[in-house]
């Protein structure tokens, strides 16, 4: 349960305080549940007719906040944090034990909670110590996860890209890059996505993570390697074991769940959009480019970090208390058609999407993200160009909730591979992974061949 800043005790029973200025508008805020907010772009279009570019909406419990829809005001938040605390002890609003909103809101002592000094000195650690992993490695560990989450599906002809595919790569890939044991891997990656998805397991899950996270700091005291976790215990900002442990858990939860679905959303794209594939066989959209289409058109987190206002400001043209809640809208801001005015046309080599956040808290890790991403799907369509969608387009399951939607699921069809082509077979890949490896002493040959897929790809079509 959040707490005031002055540290009064709150009774365990006590309803939430109803601000004045969300009392007389509670009627007029869009709900952001139910069942118009699985289709989020219709509701961020008729919420910038009747509101401009920011709203007020509800969230569950009706909550009163408001919905930063433009790209100018979202980055306006973003970049001055001497209006906009990422506290959330700042907040007017006190939340009861049972709201589904105390997983999101509850403040701990992380990064994204930080303000000011302690912001630097939290986020100088996780800068250093992202840093210091080798990308180069993490490239090649893709390649080597790929390569085996293929071969373990290849002779069917028959994949789901999200479920057999992205959620193990990323799993595996981060995990690796933190020090997680191998074996710990896949059941961490599936507890992160249990949890985030808020099902009736996600306390459980989130259980098994503090455990796996906790076991990691101790081991690493003990014997630290060139991962993630031995960096931030060696790190100069002395964060305290329990520091070491919630930035770890936290980290493999955004990357996780972010890199998943950007290379979901991303295959997708490559099966579907027309523009994709009319750009591709026309030379001018490579796969870099792709990825960027995607955190333009379906950014992982459709809603960013929530902040609280340190006073009573306008933005947008609505008055803002001090104390309030806003929602950084990200895939709103995307689409602000101030900006974009025709959502049709790629924005190729465009970065100022809001994807990854921007000012003091844009997203430190989101070149790993870029990296992990586009090397597995180069490798995934090179060693099958024949992939097709094994539903309608209409069929693809996904799921809608506050901060993201969703692909559960990408199924596929292709040829089936009776084995892997000899010029990509090497022991490293028809071993099983060792439990502790030096990614310097794998073979270049573990590296994908650098050709046209989809020339190939769109050759087929």
């Amino acid at each position: 349960m959040t707490t005031p800043t002055d540290g009064t005790a709150i009774p365990a029973d006590a309803p939430p305080p109803q601000c004045p200025a969300h009392t007389g508008m509670r009627a007029a805020r869009q709900p952001m549940y139910g069942p118009e907010a699985a289709t989020p772009y219709a509701l961020y279009e008729r919420m910038r007719r009747e509101h401009g570019q920011v709203a007020p909406v509800l969230l569950p419990g009706d909550v009163p906040a408001w919905f930063v829809l433009g790209h100018r005001e979202n980055l306006d938040v973003m970049r001055t944090p001497a209006s906009w605390s990422c506290d959330s002890r700042n907040w007017n609003v006190r939340l009861p034990p049972d709201s589904p909103l105390l997983p999101l809101t509850a403040w701990q002592p992380l990064l994204v909670f930080a303000d000011g000094q302690e912001h630097a000195r939290l986020r100088e650690a996780v800068v250093d110590s992202l840093g210091k992993i080798d990308r180069h490695s993490i490239r090649r560990y893709v390649v080597r996860y790929a390569n085996q989450l293929i071969d373990s599906f290849a002779h069917t002809g028959r994949a789901d890209l999200v479920t057999d595919f992205a959620e193990k790569l990323s799993a595996l890939v981060m995990a690796r890059q933190m020090g997680v044991r191998e074996s710990d891997a896949l059941p961490l990656g599936a507890a992160v996505r249990d949890m985030v998805k808020g099902s009736e397991t996600a306390l459980q899950s989130n259980d098994l993570l503090v455990s796996i996270m906790s076991d990691l700091v101790e081991r690493k005291k003990a014997d630290p390697g060139p991962d993630l976790a031995s960096h931030f215990l060696d790190h100069g900002s002395n964060l305290s074991d329990q520091e070491v442990m919630e930035h770890l858990r936290h980290a493999i939860v955004a990357a996780h769940e972010n890199t998943t679905n950007l290379m979901a959303n991303a295959l997708l794209m490559v099966l579907t959009d027309r523009r994709f594939r009319a750009s591709l066989s026309g030379g001018s959209l490579t796969l870099p480019d792709a990825l960027e289409q995607v955190m333009w058109d379906a950014p992982p987190l459709s809603v960013g970090a929530f902040r609280f206002a340190r006073r009573d400001i306008e933005l947008g043209g609505q008055l803002v208390r001090a104390g309030d809640m806003v929602l950084l809208g990200l895939a709103a801001g995307n689409a602000d058609p101030k900006i974009r005015p025709d959502l049709h046309l790629p924005a190729p080599g465009n970065r100022s999407h809001l994807a990854f956040s921007a000012g003091p808290h844009e997203c430190p890790g989101q070149d790993i993200g870029r990296a992990i991403s586009e090397t597995a799907i180069d490798t995934l369509l090179t060693r099958l160009p024949d992939l097709d969608l094994a539903v309608a387009e209409s069929e693809l399951d996904f799921s809608t909730s506050l901060v993201s939607t969703r692909l559960n699921s990408v199924p596929v069809r292709f040829a089936p591979r009776r084995g892997r082509p000899a010029a990509q077979e090497s022991p490293t890949h028809a071993q099983p992974l060792p439990a502790v490896a030096s990614p310097a002493a794998e073979p270049a040959a573990t590296a994908p061949a650098r050709r046209s897929w989809w020339q190939r790809f769109l050759g087929r079509r």
